[in-house]
């Protein structure tokens, strides 16, 4: 498959450590991508991290606002991989599962789904209450990857970075983009 860019959203989760782990890793791959900003991914960057909007945004192809629905990302005829939402809201994932094209990410994820291509919604919330439960399973259906922000420990991570590669790496895998952002199961 040729390297056709991925979507990487973020949304307001907490969490957005992974998402910056997986543009940094998509970044050294030399491996296309464009992000999208929610307003609420802007306010967590600046309480979980050091780092700025532009650290991420100057290794992208392309960056959206989370309110610019005339992107060319939100139609079907513009050609993507897939798309992953890291982190992915309990809101966003309600209104992905929804038909709520309420801003781009919404938008974006729902040309996924009519195009059958690759959606990847990595979760990070706990615990999970029914409606969340329900969404993720109306999303399954409808053919979208539910990855939840739950880091392995086969690898013998010896740091939070290690544990950010991780969840970075399945998403790679999801896309079958080759990395080494982890160590592989191997049996003892």
């Amino acid at each position: 498959m040729e390297n056709l860019p991925i979507i990487v959203a973020i949304s307001g989760a907490s969490g957005i450590q992974y998402a910056n782990k997986l543009v940094n890793i998509l970044s050294s791959l030399n491996y296309p991508f464009y992000l999208i900003w929610t307003k609420a991914a802007k306010k967590v960057l600046k309480y979980e991290t050091n780092y700025s909007f532009e650290d991420l945004e100057k290794k992208a192809l392309d960056t959206f606002e989370e309110q610019d629905i005339s992107s060319p990302i939100a139609s079907g005829s513009h050609p993507v991989r897939g798309m992953v939402v890291i982190p992915c809201s309990s809101k966003t994932l309600g209104l992905i599962a929804h038909g709520i094209d309420l801003n781009l990410v919404a938008r974006a994820a729902a040309v996924q789904l009519k195009e059958k291509r690759k959606l990847i919604l990595v979760l990070r919330e706990t615990p999970l209450s029914l409606p969340i439960i329900e969404n993720m399973r109306i999303l399954t259906l409808a053919g979208a990857t539910i990855l939840p922000a739950s880091p392995g420990f086969y690898h013998e991570p010896q740091t939070l970075d290690d544990m950010y590669s991780f969840i970075a790496g399945k998403v790679l895998d999801q896309f079958a983009i080759k990395h080494n952002s982890y160590k592989k199961w191997k049996t003892p």
